[in-house]
Formats: C-alpha cells, sequence, structure tokens
C-alpha cells in the first residue's frame, strides 16, 4: 500500500485474544508488508512476528478476588506499558478484548494523542454499561465480533464495524478423521465426549476435578465411552485419568467429539461452528460469583445462546455445574440417535449462519490500514 514503515503497538491480554491478534497480524502484514508490531501477547503472536514485550501467561487472570492478588504487579506492567507507548510512539494502537487493563491504558495514554482501534470490544451490553462512554471518548476505531453486539453498541452511539465473527476463517484440519483416531487410538464406533475445560489455569483448576467425575457417571451408561481433551499449552492438569487423550489442537478435538463438554467462553463458538452438541459450563470462586452475579444483567451466559436468544444448548453454571447435572444433560448428545441432539444440531447451523462470512481478518485489516492511511 504505501512504503512507509508503519509501526504498531497491539495489546492482547489472554490466550484467545492471541490468537486472534497473531491472525489479524498476518492479514495486517498481508496488506502492507512494511508493517511492525510490538506489544503484549503469546506464543502465537511472537509466531506471526509480534515482538512481545509482556506474555500473556503473566496477563490472564480472571475473576475479581484473583485480580486483587495480583493488583501490584498489573499496576507494575501498566506503568511499564505507559512507558513503552510513550518511548515507541507507534502510528496506532490495536486494542484486543482484555477491557479492564485496556480500558485504563486507553484513559491514561490519551495525552499521546495516538490512535486506538479496538477489536473484540468489551462486553458492555452484559454488564459495566458505563464503559460505552469511555470507549466514545477514547477509542478512533471500534470493530465488533457479534452481530447483536454491533446493533446494542450503534444503539448508543457507537460509530461500530461489524465483518463477522473471526471464527468464520477457522482453517481447513490438516489431519485426517483416519489419521487422528490411529494417533490416539480411538475407535470410530464409539462414542467420545471432548472436554474443553479452559483456556486458563484457574479455570482448569475450578473445572477439572468435575469434569473427571462426571466422565465416571456417564461410563455407568456407556462403558465406552472415550475421552479426548483440548488442551491448552499454557496449562497443567495435576490429575490425568490413564484412558483420556490429550491433544493441542482445539479443532481436531472438537471435531472428533459426538459431543463436548465446554467451559464457557470462545470455545463454545467454536463448538458451533462445527456444530457439535455441547453442554456449557462456568464456576468461579465463591466471592467472584457474588459480585458477578450483582453486575452483570443478561439472560444466558453462553455466547452461543446469546446470539441465537434463546437458549440452543444447557449451561450448568456455579452450583448446577456438578456431575450430576452435567451428566444428565450430556448422556441424551452421546446419543446420535437422540432428537433433542438432531434439533440442538440444526440450532446451532442456525448460530453459524449468524456469524457472517469468511475473510474476517482480512476485512478487519483492510479498514485498519484504511483509517491509518486517511
Amino acid at each position: 500500500m504505501t512504503s512507509n514503515i508503519k509501526k504498531i503497538f497491539i495489546i492482547a491480554g489472554e490466550p484467545s485474544g492471541d490468537l486472534h491478534g497473531a491472525k489479524l497480524i498476518r492479514s495486517l502484514r498481508g496488506c502492507d508488508p512494511n508493517s511492525s508490531f510490538i506489544g503484549h501477547g503469546g506464543d502465537a503472536m511472537k509466531t506471526a512476528g509480534m515482538e512481545i514485550i509482556e506474555h500473556v501467561d503473566s496477563l490472564s487472570i480472571m475473576g475479581f478476588f484473583e485480580v486483587l492478588k495480583h493488583l501490584p504487579r498489573m499496576l507494575k506492567i501498566m506503568t511499564n506499558t505507559i512507558e513503552a507507548i510513550a518511548h515507541l510512539k507507534p502510528d496506532r494502537i490495536i486494542l484486543i478484548d482484555y477491557p479492564g487493563f485496556n480500558l485504563r491504558l486507553a484513559k491514561r495514554i490519551q495525552f499521546l494523542n495516538i490512535p486506538i482501534t479496538y477489536f473484540i470490544l468489551p462486553q458492555a451490553w452484559a454488564w459495566k454499561e458505563k464503559r460505552v462512554e469511555k470507549i466514545k471518548k477514547l477509542i478512533d476505531q471500534c470493530i465488533s465480533i457479534f452481530p447483536f453486539e454491533t446493533e446494542w453498541f450503534k444503539s448508543k452511539g457507537v460509530k461500530v464495524s461489524y465483518f463477522g465473527h473471526p471464527f468464520m476463517d477457522v482453517q481447513h484440519v490438516n489431519e485426517s478423521t483416519k489419521s487422528f483416531f490411529e494417533r490416539h487410538g480411538l475407535n470410530n464406533q464409539h462414542p467420545i465426549l471432548t472436554l474443553l475445560p479452559g483456556s486458563r489455569q484457574q479455570e482448569v483448576n475450578n473445572h477439572w476435578p468435575l469434569f473427571i467425575d462426571t466422565v465416571e457417571q456417564i461410563k455407568h451408561s456407556i462403558p465406552e465411552l472415550q475421552i479426548v481433551v483440548a488442551k491448552s499449552s499454557n496449562v497443567v492438569f495435576k490429575e490425568i485419568p490413564i484412558d483420556y487423550k490429550f491433544e493441542e489442537d482445539a479443532q481436531k478435538a472438537i471435531l472428533a467429539g459426538t459431543a463436548a463438554l465446554v467451559c464457557s467462553g470462545t470455545a463454545t463458538l467454536e463448538c458451533a461452528i462445527e456444530t457439535v452438541p455441547m453442554v456449557v459450563c462456568y464456576k468461579l470462586n465463591p466471592i467472584s460469583w457474588k459480585i458477578a452475579k450483582l453486575l452483570t444483567k443478561i439472560k444466558y451466559t453462553a455466547i452461543v445462546n446469546l446470539i441465537a436468544n434463546e437458549r440452543v444448548v444447557p449451561e450448568c453454571i456455579q452450583d448446577e455445574m456438578n456431575p450430576g447435572n452435567l451428566s444428565e444433560q450430556l448422556l441424551p448428545l452421546l446419543d446420535t440417535t437422540s432428537n433433542l441432539r438432531s434439533r440442538m444440531i440444526s440450532d446451532l447451523e442456525g448460530v453459524k449462519r449468524e456469524l457472517g462470512n469468511p475473510g474476517v481478518y482480512e476485512r478487519a485489516a483492510e479498514s485498519i490500514l484504511e483509517r491509518m492511511n486517511s
């Protein structure tokens, strides 16, 4: 597009943001090979060509109590980030999700007059609606990833672009089903339950014991049940049953599943795109849960249900996340002849249609660079 080197500072504070950031960097570089990237991210963004200042492993914290515990360290990271931006003077800053940190940063660097793109907006429609005013004041370009979210922000007077959901750019799997089954010693005649316990260590710590107990309950009814676990590279499992198969490629793990037990978050959308029936769950520590209940105002927890505006998939949250409930909801989804499973697959296909067409990162990148060149 131009021979001038564009310096872009990007901040992603979570594993999911690292993946989005990496794909956005590749698209930006594809549109403008002279762009350079520096900021906070993970291994995926590093591989895509960004110089990492702070790794997502030290940034990814979930829950009110947990944030308080790490507050001094996070304040130091904030100060270091402001100093780095002031020194580097990038042409543009791109914030990816991670609103607790990113919106505070946007306010504190306002004096630098560096235009900011927000890709994957704060979920102000769920809680902290006052963030809308900060977004209006501080953010130069807003890119939404949900159709309902786009309309909500527009109704509040925020100028928002929507290019579809990034998961519609899912790459084709580089392994055949036959090869995957052989590699993990799986039998294609028996049902497979895919477990997605979370991409953060504290999520895995909270969920994993309940996942194991749920599998044991299901095996009373389906003794031949096979288990595939989607494992993020940054988490550790303390207890590993001998017959569980671990896979670091979440898409492959999801595609193998007859059904899935999924930690609420972006993994639910990955399952929806592959039309894999699922039960969604989540558990916080009790204090964080009580605060979250007071502050949130959404009808559903699972983003799949929010997009559909109805309960397409079961939600087992906090106290309802127990082996009895989870196994009861999963059993019919593991039966390929059940009407409930067929109906859920049809509903998930409807959710998928709402997410737009492939080419999302490329369209977002073109929009960002057009803004930079204007």
